[in-house]
């Protein structure tokens, strides 16, 4: 009996990551965690150089014709790979919903910002959705709780992605955190414009945070975890300030703390 002939090996998935502006310059170890996720993903991983902010602050400032600028490196940038995959609900929403609304009368570019919106996803949901990743080889003994950023949420339906993943790290205790789908008061120029109510918002959430007794509190973007670590520690709480992709790529000994006994 003829022996069967060899399948062809599916070929890995092509994915660029977008770093965004806040893990290249204040928490790049999150960039790291991402890359390792995606490739136990089966994804190959490559970070263009010629990356820049995604044009975001611009946007939102009402600077419309410099965030197209950036939007236009950002698409030439990113041209060719098979995903485009971010760490941040904000930065991938701003490339996945407004690129194409940014560019509504401007066929040429529509149609890139189009095609590159087609291909571009948050971090967790790509893991889950697109990938079908079901579980990770992580173990983190803590009691965290959950902070539903709005973009991710609201932008790119993002909920039980990252608590289905979260329940598969050994060690992990889930605690709800009360209002999880309120804002922190960050929203990037809003804490700027608005600092009293920024403020106002950022301290419920943190008062939220602690009531829940967890140790720590968990987001996947990073804006909105520096805006809590920062409440945090002024009212003195010794909590923990993670972004997702740290606890699910069990990095939590490499990233921010001290090695710890397990």
């Amino acid at each position: 009996m003829p022996e069967p002939e060899p399948q062809p090996t599916a070929k890995p998935a092509r994915v660029a990551l977008l770093v965004t502006c806040l893990v290249d310059l204040f928490r790049p170890t999150i960039g790291f965690a991402a890359v390792k996720l995606l490739e136990q993903a089966g994804c190959t991983v490559e970070v263009p150089r010629t990356q820049t902010c995604c044009g975001q602050p611009a946007y939102n400032s009402g600077d419309r014709a410099d965030a197209k600028a950036v939007a236009r490196q950002v698409i030439a940038a990113f041209a060719g790979y098979d995903y485009v995959v971010a760490p941040s609900g904000s930065c991938a929403g701003m490339v996945k919903v407004h690129y194409p609304e940014m560019f509504a009368d401007e066929v040429s570019d529509l149609a890139k910002a189009t095609e590159l919106a087609a291909r571009t996803y948050e971090l967790v949901s790509f893991l889950t959705d697109v990938r079908g990743m079901d579980s990770v080889a992580a173990r983190w003994p803590r009691a965290v709780t959950y902070h539903d950023a709005c973009s991710g949420l609201r932008e790119l339906g993002i909920k039980e992605q990252p608590r289905r993943l979260l329940a598969t790290v050994e060690g992990v205790e889930l605690r709800e955190l009360p209002g999880a789908e309120i804002c922190c008061g960050f929203g990037g120029t809003f804490a700027v414009k608005y600092p009293d109510i920024s403020d106002k918002m950022v301290t419920d959430k943190a008062v939220n945070i602690a009531a829940t007794g967890a140790d720590c509190v968990l987001a996947g973007d990073l804006g909105c975890l520096l805006n809590m670590a920062g409440k945090l520690s002024r009212l003195g709480r010794r909590i923990e300030v993670r972004h997702v992709a740290e606890v699910l790529a069990d990095m939590t000994d490499e990233i921010g703390m001290p090695k710890q006994s397990r």
